[in-house]
């Protein structure tokens, strides 16, 4: 392995994980599990789950992408 001048100079290394701006992991699987109990259940009530629990998953992952910006802000 040939070595260069920024070898270990990586700003995304485990340390630098609380960085400005980063997203909070948990807020995003609350929300895609919010979502998915969501749509699984509409899809159950409608008869249609092939239709509801992707767009269970997609409200999810905008909920969760909202709640982690909440709990980065803060």
């Amino acid at each position: 392995m040939v070595s260069d001048a920024t070898d270990g100079t990586d700003e995304n290394t485990p340390e630098n994980d609380d960085a400005d701006g980063a997203v909070n992991p948990t807020g995003m699987g609350v929300g895609i599990a919010l979502g998915v109990g969501l749509g699984a259940a509409l899809g159950v009530a409608t008869d249609d789950v092939g239709l509801w629990l992707p767009v269970g998953i997609a409200l999810g992952v905008a909920f969760g992408a909202a709640f982690s910006a909440g709990v980065a802000e803060s």
